[in-house]
């Protein structure tokens, strides 16, 4: 096999690409890359989703379920409550790499010593 075989072997399926675009579409929105961040530290509700990314509990009941529907996002019952999670370790990796290049003042930090400090505490 010569050399540009192999490497068009190695390309994504369009129908990764269109899985990978709409994954980033979905994290296009601030309020939807929050709650996602969020979740990779902790399981939460929707009123503490909504207290921690100070929106409203209709709006991020609406950014779940898209999330949900994305598989970026699952849930379950616990009594009278749906807990959120972030389950997925692809989807806890790429959150937490996107954040890691990025300064706390929103410039981009190549330098790991400007880079947020990890934060992640789950189970």
């Amino acid at each position: 096999m010569d050399t540009d075989a192999a490497y068009e072997d190695s390309l994504p399926t369009s129908a990764q690409v269109d899985v990978a675009a709409e994954t980033f579409r979905m994290l296009s929105s601030s309020t939807r890359l929050l709650i996602v961040r969020i979740l990779v530290d902790a399981e939460h509700d929707v009123t503490s989703l909504a207290t921690l990314a100070d929106v409203s509990v209709q709006a991020v009941s609406q950014h779940l379920a898209k999330l949900r529907l994305a598989g970026l996002v699952s849930s379950r019952r616990e009594g009278r409550r749906i807990i959120y999670t972030v389950d997925d370790p692809h989807v806890v990796a790429m959150v937490e790499e996107i954040f890691e290049h990025i300064a706390p003042d929103g410039s981009l930090a190549p330098d790991p010593a400007e880079r947020r400090p990890q934060r992640r505490t789950r189970r």
